[in-house]
């Protein structure tokens, strides 16, 4: 038997989302259930993978069962496709198996064309609804499947409501309508060298193509990038047969979610528009109602969809995302989605289900988006800083958050802005749209004229956890000039405002923030989650401050202290400069003596702070030159200090230089050459710990870690020191203190020889930084210059720096594990790169048997859960 390419909504249920794609998937389901729902067929993710396979071409086969599927809706409906008298009309949409809101492209009444119309206008009796309809059709058409600029219609669209002398869409005639359409088709011709397609197969196999060539639009790639999405999933297409909610005053359309998805409230929320179609809402063109107004439009369709609501909610048991459509007063469903949420909605809504007895903590725990858990450190505005602000707007308050920022009006300029020169931007547009998504993703905050609470920019920097505020009508914009104007003020382009998320106000100037609190639910979260985790999780802090604050967020110690980045403070540089300029090891000596009592007393702040829990201390890492002066001025006083030449002191910088410092003379490479300097580190460890145990009476072992190491013999070397200086610290301090010694797997060659470095080293930390960059050969700082074109040509889905390369780097971290353990059972195995706060990097922890993951402070939440939720997936 022959792979099944396309379903009927009667044929599936919510099981079959991989096949079937999300939207699909709940539509099957909502079938079955027996709800509402305009019928129709889904086109397979498979059929999108095979498309590509093909060239990007739609076998014969598939589409004759497209063909097949679309007779079998014809009988559903009683309508003929293509019929010039009561056609029937379909919409088609994107349905990915994993939400992606706004990055994918829809077609709504396609199956029109010029002699369809005319007689669709005479069954309805309704020639304004056709023409609007078949006006909408040829926009989005031309749009989204020929790739036409939707402003060239915008303009025609204006330009006649401005002769007419109307404002809103609505008030257009039917004439008025045919001619806009007429004017469409000319500027089609004009553009695309052809009249616009009359024949209803050809645009439904054009839409159906233009669907599955959006899972690869540029906006698409970027989404699936942020959120770890796999780019060979493709996407599903689903035709439905059409309802209109732009039939007049007794129709309309709406979104609206079961729970606030700002707050988590337990209130329906959403909103509608009287006389519209679905994108009208979406678009923000039109500001809508809220949906408790609808009660009083429309009392029976109100009541229906409140009970509907309920059931979606009870039967998916979580907070639903429902788009609807009410055509002469009949309710219909046209989807529904587990609704994006933010953070703190996240941890409201599980929480809330789980004392509503619908789920339990495990699956409240596997609900929550790890990585959205940043949202709840985004910062609030100062409160005196806040009182001196200037309200010079209020709008919607989209989502959440305070921002500040520098003005810019297009995505490419609030890219460049804050990729290039490191601004604070905020992003100020009419409205926002799928091709925003960078400049919206570099953006501290976004301001809108246009859009409601579920508009595009509202869902998508809700996802981001973006502040954003929308719908601030009385702003005026002049893109093309750069400057705004609001309240008798114009700002312009790169000026500072200020938004406030949660409030939806907009100041003039630069407000200060503060990092926010975090409530009672993300610690009963939090609780749960450290229940299900067997992962430790660490955290990369290099000062006491830094320490306290990871600790409060649940550290369980540090895996990772970076002494150099202790050496840098003013009062301490100069010594390390000496000790670099120094000939002889009795100069070096003498100099690091100096700077001895400084990381003592860096390590005991340190262990204070800890209270017992473990500290892995990484002994010196970077290149020398990176200590050394760069100033004429730096120089010279050094050269005084030191009572040497200018000239000798230049000629000992020069002769640091490297061709590729990151491969150079630094890590253990350092303590191979300066054994003096690894004796110094080890006093100062050994001090620390012994005295802060004896006074505080914590139970401290220090761990002691040998960066860079490729060479068994390497790491005894320096091992050896760090035993013979830290037995004689023991013995002059009369303590049996404990201290391990490790190293850090980031060079390829330690992890085929992990076997034999285990031998001298107590625990391995992976250094996935380093490890990554020597395992691809190119460099973290320069790598961002050319990684872009590795994504649009699909060599990369993701940047290796951010998510742990699984197939390459991962092996090398599978084999060290493996190895380490062959040689030494009770192993202790962590990670230590950025990667250890990052979600899928924390699963294939879990999965190749790491001890512990260690990440950045405000990261530790994210591990926290994530290390549950691996846990709870691979049990």
């Amino acid at each position: 038997m022959s792979k099944k390419f396309v379903y009927m909504f009667s044929e599936g249920d919510a099981s079959m989302k991989n096949l079937l794609g999300g939207k699909g998937s709940n539509l099957a389901e909502m079938t079955k259930l027996g709800l509402p729902i305009p019928q129709g067929f889904t086109v397979t993710t498979e059929a999108c993978i095979d498309y590509y396979n093909q060239g990007k071409k739609v076998t014969d086969e598939i589409q004759a069962e497209i063909f097949e599927s679309l007779k079998k809706l014809e009988e559903i409906q009683g309508k003929k496709f293509g019929d010039t008298e009561e056609p029937l009309l379909v919409s088609v949409r994107s349905g990915a198996r994993a939400s992606m809101p706004g990055m994918m492209d829809t077609i709504l009444n396609l199956g029109l064309n010029d002699v369809a119309v005319e007689g669709f206008a005479r069954k309805t009796g309704n020639p304004r609804f056709a023409y609007d309809s078949y006006r909408r059709f040829i926009q989005m058409f031309s749009d989204v499947v020929m790739e036409m600029s939707k402003t060239f219609f915008e303009g025609i669209l204006d330009e006649v409501k401005e002769e007419k002398g109307v404002k809103l869409d609505t008030e257009l005639t039917a004439d008025d309508l045919k001619e806009i359409i007429a004017k469409y088709k000319e500027i089609y011709k004009n553009k695309m060298g052809e009249d616009f397609p009359q024949d209803p197969k050809v645009q439904l196999m054009e839409a159906v193509k233009a669907v599955f060539r959006s899972w690869d639009n540029p906006r698409a790639i970027v989404y699936r990038r942020m959120n770890d999405i796999p780019g060979d999933w493709g996407t599903a297409v689903n035709v439905q047969a059409m309802v209109f909610g732009n039939m007049g005053e007794t129709s309309g359309t709406g979104v609206a979610f079961t729970r606030n998805p700002s707050t988590g409230e337990n209130k329906i929320y959403g909103e509608y528009l009287i006389n519209a179609q679905g994108e009208d809402v979406v678009a923000g063109i039109r500001t809508p109602q809220p949906i408790s107004h609808l009660e009083e439009d429309m009392p029976e369709a109100y009541a229906e969809f409140m009970r509907i609501a309920k059931h979606l909610e009870n039967h998916y048991k979580d907070m639903q995302d429902m788009e609807f459509t009410i055509e002469d007063r009949k309710l219909y469903f046209l989807q529904t989605r587990s609704g994006k949420r933010t953070a703190p909605a996240a941890l409201q809504i599980a929480c809330d289900l789980v004392d509503e007895g619908m789920i339990t903590p495990a699956e409240a725990v596997l609900r929550i988006d790890a990585k959205s858990l940043d949202q709840l450190l985004h910062p609030t505005f100062n409160a005196a800083a806040l009182k001196a602000g200037q309200v010079i707007g209020q709008a919607l308050p989209a989502s959440p958050g305070a921002a500040a920022g520098k003005v810019y009006f297009t995505a490419d300029d609030a890219k460049n802005a804050h990729v290039e020169r490191g601004e604070r931007v905020i992003l100020v547009r009419l409205e926002t749209s799928p091709e925003d998504i960078e400049g919206m993703h570099a953006a501290q905050g976004i301001l809108t004229a246009r859009g409601g609470m579920t508009s595009h920019a509202a869902v998508v920097a809700r996802g981001m956890g973006t502040a954003c505020v929308s719908g601030l009508g009385e702003l005026k914009i002049n893109e093309e000039e750069g400057f705004f104007e609001l309240a008798g003020h114009v700002v312009k382009k790169g000026d500072y405002i200020s938004l406030d998320g949660s409030t939806g106000k907009v100041y003039l100037g630069d407000i200060e923030t503060e990092e926010a609190t975090i409530g009672g639910n993300f610690e009963r979260i939090m609780n749960w989650a450290d229940e299900y985790r067997t992962l430790r999780v660490r955290t990369n802090a290099d000062t006491p401050e830094d320490a306290k604050n990871a600790v409060k967020l649940g550290a369980e110690g540090i895996g990772l202290c970076r002494t150099e980045h202790m050496f840098f403070e003013a009062d301490r540089i100069p010594k390390i400069r000496k000790m670099i300029l120094s000939d002889t090891v009795e100069g070096r000596e003498a100099a690091l003596a100096e700077l001895l009592e400084f990381q003592k007393a860096d390590f005991k702040a340190m262990f204070e702070v800890l209270e017992g829990m473990p500290m892995t201390v990484r002994y010196l890492d970077p290149p020398l030159h990176e200590f050394v002066p760069t100033s004429e001025e730096d120089i010279a006083a050094l050269a005084k200090d030191m009572n040497l030449t200018v000239e000798h002191v230049k000629n000992t910088i020069a002769g640091l230089h490297e061709f590729n410092p990151m491969m150079g003379h630094r890590g253990c490479r350092l303590a191979v050459t300066y054994p003096e300097i690894a004796r110094m580190q080890t006093r100062a460890v050994m001090e620390a710990a012994i005295e802060v145990k004896n006074e505080k009476g914590y139970d401290i072992v220090p761990e002691i870690m040998i960066p860079l190491v490729g060479e068994k013999k390497e790491l005894k070397f320096v091992k050896d020191i760090v035993v013979e200086t830290a037995e004689a610290v023991k013995k002059e301090k009369g303590s049996d203190i404990q201290y391990h010694i490790g190293t850090m797997i980031e060079i390829p060659r330690a992890a085929l020889l992990a076997d034999e470095i285990a031998e001298e080293a107590e625990f391995f930390s992976f250094g996935t930084n380093d490890l990554t960059q020597m395992t691809f050969g190119f460099s973290r700082d320069d790598a961002g210059k050319f990684l872009d074109a590795y994504y649009k040509s699909k060599i990369y889905e993701s940047d290796p720096f951010a998510r742990l390369d699984q197939n390459g780097v991962g092996q090398l971290v599978k084999m060290s594990v493996e190895k380490g353990k062959a040689t030494r059972p009770n192993i202790k195995l962590g990670i230590c790169g950025e990667h250890g706060g990052d979600p899928s990097s924390v699963e294939f922890c879990h999965r190749v048997g790491l001890t512990y993951v260690s990440c950045s402070p405000f990261r530790v939440p994210i591990a926290r859960l994530a290390a549950a939720q691996a846990a709870l997936n691979n049990k």
